[in-house]
C-alpha cells in the first residue's frame, strides 16, 4: 500500500475537482514541495507563455514599425529596452519573438513526439526485422551532428518558420522512437497486455489503447527538455541567417543583428533578447527536471 502525502492545499483541490487526485498530480505536488526549482521552472514557463499569448497587449509598441528618427536610443521609460538600428523597439520585439519561439517549440516537439511514438511502439512491439531496419535507420540518421543537419536543410531548402519547425521535428523524433520502444519492450509481456490479448483484442488495439499510454510518462518528461533545445536550435539558425526570415522577431536574429553594438557600446541590443532566450530556456529544462521526478517514483525517494 503505497505512502499518500496529503495536505490543506491538496485537500482543497480535491474538494474543488469533486473526488481524488491523478496519482501523478499527487506526485507532482510532493515533488514541488521538495524542489523550490521545480516551482520555479514552471513559474517562468507559465510567464512566456502568458506572454506569447497576449503579446499585443503587453508590447508597447509596433514591433514592425521603423523609426529612424529614433534609432539607437538607449533604454528608457519610452523605449523599455532600447531601440536598434532601425528604430526598432527591442522590448516590443523580444515580446513578440516569445511567440515565434514558443510557436515554433511546441509544434516541433508535438510533431516529433506524432512521429515518434507509433513508430517506437510498433517497434518495441513487434521487434523482428522492421525493429532492427529502423533501429540501423536511426544510428545512421543520428550519426550526424544536430546542428549541423539542421543548418545543411535550411541552407538547401530556404528560410520559413514551417520549415524550421520541419527541421527540428525531424532531428528530435529520433529520441522518441527510442524511448517508447523501450517501454514497450518492457511492457508487452506484462499482466495487463496478457489479459487484453487474451479477450481476443487485435494487436493494434493492445498497442494502442492497453501499451502507448501506459508508455507516455518519459515521453512527457522529455518534451518541455526538447522545447528548450527547439528554442535554442531556432535561435542559432536564426543568428547565422538561416531560421526565421526577418523582419519577423526572433531571439536568435535579434541578438545578430546587435553584434555590433556591443563593440560601439549599443550592449542593449544583444543584452535583452540572450536574456529572455536564456530565461526561456532555463525555465523548461528546470520544469523538465520536475517532471522527471514526478513520472519517476524512485527518484522521490534520494
Amino acid at each position: 500500500m503505497g505512502v499518500k502525502y496529503v495536505t490543506y492545499s491538496e485537500g482543497t483541490i480535491r474538494r474543488m475537482l469533486g473526488g481524488e487526485l491523478p496519482d501523478s498530480l499527487q506526485r507532482f505536488l510532493y515533488v514541488s514541495r521538495r524542489s523550490q526549482q521545480t516551482i520555479l521552472g514552471l513559474a517562468i514557463t507559465l510567464c512566456f507563455v502568458f506572454i506569447a499569448i497576449f503579446a499585443p497587449f503587453i508590447a508597447t509598441h509596433d514591433p514592425f514599425a521603423t523609426k529612424p528618427a529614433e534609432r539607437f536610443q538607449p533604454p528608457s521609460r519610452k523605449h523599455l529596452m532600447g531601440t536598434d538600428k532601425v528604430g526598432w523597439d527591442v522590448f516590443s520585439r523580444s515580446i513578440y519573438a516569445t511567440r515565434i519561439d514558443f510557436s515554433i517549440a511546441i509544434a516541433s516537439v508535438a510533431l516529433a513526439i506524432a512521429i515518434g511514438v507509433p513508430l517506437g511502439a510498433l517497434a518495441g512491439y513487434f521487434s523482428g526485422r522492421f525493429d532492427d531496419i529502423l533501429m540501423r535507420i536511426l544510428d545512421a540518421f543520428q550519426a550526424f551532428p544536430p546542428l549541423i543537419l539542421a543548418m545543411a536543410i535550411t541552407a538547401a531548402l530556404g528560410r520559413s518558420i514551417w520549415l524550421v519547425i520541419g527541421v527540428i521535428a525531424i532531428i528530435n523524433f529520433p529520441g522518441y522512437i527510442r524511448i517508447v520502444r523501450a517501454e514497450m519492450k518492457s511492457k508487452k509481456e506484462s499482466l495487463f497486455a496478457e489479459a487484453a490479448r487474451s479477450v481476443g483484442n487485435p494487436h493494434w488495439r493492445v498497442v494502442f489503447r492497453h501499451l502507448v499510454p501506459n508508455c507516455l510518462d518519459p515521453v512527457l518528461a522529455q518534451a518541455p527538455l526538447n522545447a528548450g533545445w527547439a528554442i535554442l536550435t531556432t535561435a542559432s539558425l536564426s543568428f547565422i541567417g538561416l531560421g526565421v526570415p526577418i523582419p519577423i522577431p526572433e531571439w536568435g536574429s535579434m541578438i545578430s543583428d546587435g553584434a555590433e553594438g556591443l563593440i560601439t557600446g549599443e550592449w542593449w541590443l544583444s543584452f535583452f533578447p540572450g536574456l529572455v532566450c536564456m530565461l526561456a530556456i532555463l525555465g523548461l529544462n528546470l520544469l523538465a527536471e520536475g517532471l522527471c521526478d514526478v513520472f519517476d517514483p524512485k527518484r522521490l525517494e534520494r
